[in-house]
């Protein structure tokens, strides 16, 4: 017979009585079943706990030494079962989160804003990763979500469709465009020089492939290899970008313009392992990011943060391995 938790009790309420029939009141079982059942502990152990000569009971060297660890399991049970009512409620738990380069741009800081704002003790772990990256580190258990395009993907990763993302020229407030509101004809490019991602970014080859399907060749003067690096050469010069419209939401010196024709929206989704764990956490972020309106960079209601099938100390890491030939980035 291996010892249950309640030979446990059962043990240590007789020893903090002294006595059979106290212990037995206090446990509310009959006498006679408390005394067999600390029979079946020691004979399961192969020790006699209790000394049950003279006036009354108590723990034998070897009952000593048992309770010390039989008071330490119960404690440390007591405590798991506190710490998962704690992940229930959110009061506690972690978050793996990873997102391609562009969205740490404009999406990223938002959202987990937002869930901090709601749950400050959950510590999320924010990486930036290729998206091929992303898809891999979920197959291996190493991340709860990634924030990634609408693409195929590779077995085992199911994705939940968030928001359609727009891009459009972007300008700084001494490009000429600044300002105007009707759409620039895209044949314009051919006569301005822009700024742009650098080729192994996915925004990039959105661009490369809007300009071969309509014949232009805008003159690339600056590429950059990181969003922040573009917006800030924009800001400063004359030259347009191709971005996100909502990457100019949180940078007033940045405008954007609509082109003509328009370039293709983008499905932006939120990735997971097939029939992987989701703790409370993950639930609570995925109900957050599905209702969020990229619009207006807001959570679009006051609902609970749940999973309805398809919400922090933060820690941030950033992978800057960009050397995967063929894998767009963001």
């Amino acid at each position: 017979m291996q010892p249950e938790l309640r030979h446990l009790r059962y043990l240590l309420a007789v020893a903090e009585h002294a006595n059979f029939t106290r212990a037995a009141e206090e446990l509310r079982i009959a006498q006679p079943t408390l005394s067999q059942q600390i029979k079946q502990l020691e004979k399961a152990l192969g020790a006699q706990l209790l000394d049950r000569g003279g006036r009354g009971v108590r723990l034998t060297d070897a009952g000593e030494a048992y309770a010390d660890y039989a008071r330490r399991a119960l404690r440390d049970l007591a405590a798991g079962e506190r710490a998962v009512l704690d992940v229930r409620d959110l009061s506690r738990g972690r978050l793996r989160l990873a997102a391609t380069p562009t969205f740490t741009a404009y999406l990223t800081g938002p959202l987990v804003a937002a869930f901090h704002g709601r749950h400050p003790g959950i510590t999320v772990e924010v990486r930036e990763l290729t998206q091929d990256r992303i898809e891999a580190e979920l197959l291996a258990d190493r991340l709860d979500l990634g924030i990634a395009f609408a693409k195929e993907h590779l077995p085992g990763i199911e994705a939940a469709a968030l928001f359609a993302e727009t891009l459009g020229l972007v300008v700084g407030p001494g490009h000429p465009f600044a300002g105007r509101t009707e759409p620039v004809p895209a044949t314009e490019l051919n006569d301005r020089q822009l700024a742009l991602l650098s080729e192994d970014f996915a925004t990039r080859r959105h661009v490369d492939a809007y300009a071969a399907a309509h014949g232009l060749r805008p003159r690339i003067a600056v590429e950059a290899n990181a969003v922040g690096a573009l917006t800030e050469i924009v800001r400063r010069t004359a030259l347009a970008t191709v971005l996100p419209d909502a990457v100019t939401r949180d940078h007033p010196w940045l405008t954007p313009v609509p082109l003509s024709p328009a370039l293709p929206a983008r499905g932006v989704t939120l990735l997971r392992r097939t029939g992987g764990y989701r703790s409370a956490a993950t639930r609570a972020f995925t109900g957050l990011a599905t209702r969020w309106d990229e619009s207006a960079g807001a959570d679009t209601g006051a609902g609970t943060d749940t999973d309805t099938g398809r919400g922090i100390g933060v820690s941030t890491g950033a992978d800057t391995d960009r050397g995967d030939e063929g894998q767009p980035i963001g």
